[in-house]
């Protein structure tokens, strides 16, 4: 008799850290006269999400699908 495949479940992946959309090199190369702390880069990503969102709320308020720069 063949063993039947038990249906495995794959395990759940760990929920990490949420994955940055600013980069930490270009973001420490852009500033010219200060040290940048670690906590800063964190800050600065939930910042440009919030730019984001933002524009999309005015976007979709004015009927649009696409970002423009007045959105911002």
């Amino acid at each position: 008799m063949a063993a039947k495949k038990k249906n495995a479940k794959k395990p759940a992946k760990a929920k990490g850290p949420v994955e940055l959309i600013i980069s930490k090199s270009r973001t420490k190369a852009a500033v010219k006269k200060s040290n940048v702390s670690s906590d800063f880069y964190g800050a600065l990503d939930a910042a440009v999400r919030g730019m984001i969102a933002g524009a999309e709320n005015r976007a979709a308020a004015n009927g649009r699908k696409t970002l423009r720069p007045q959105d911002l």
